[in-house]
């Protein structure tokens, strides 16, 4: 797919996320929403969902795809990645990544982006797992970004 094609798919995606979250404020509700509409609207999204840090540990919430990993271990692999850094993280080919923690053999690809409630804390990780390699790049780096972002908005 085209960035371009790519980029207007993600502004219409969020347009309609904006539309179907003002229906609740619960966070869970709202991640839940994402992942469908994400989910069915990329072909080459083979996984997708969130992670929520919950008493320091971080756990599978609202997602998408074959069974998940219930418990990531501490600091270790894409995600816990993204929670230190507090910054996306985008992984052309998840074989080479040092820890990557392999909830599925089919994964070849993976973006983590944070999310920050309303005080600027990363509360939790969207997760989206590729079976293709190189599936992501900045047009999803930018349009999740915007997406996860009316999460706690």
């Amino acid at each position: 797919m085209k960035q371009e094609t790519k980029a207007k798919r993600y502004d219409r995606i969020y347009e309609q996320v904006k539309e179907l979250i003002v229906a609740t404020p619960y966070p869970i509700s709202r991640m839940s929403t994402i992942n469908a509409l994400l989910h069915h609207k990329f072909n080459y999204y083979y996984w997708t969902g969130f992670y929520e840090l919950v008493d320091g540990n971080l756990v599978v919430s609202a997602y998408q795809g074959p069974v998940a990993c219930l418990k990531l271990k501490t600091d270790v692999g894409v995600c816990w990645a993204g929670i230190n850094s507090k910054d996306t993280v985008l992984v052309k080919n998840v074989h080479d990544f040092p820890g990557h923690i392999a909830c599925s053999s089919l994964s070849n690809s993976e973006i983590v982006v944070p999310v920050k409630d309303k005080d600027g804390k990363v509360v939790a990780v969207l997760d989206v797992d590729s079976k293709e390699l190189n599936s992501f790049d900045e047009a999803d780096r930018a349009g999740l970004e915007k997406i996860v972002s009316l999460i706690y908005s």
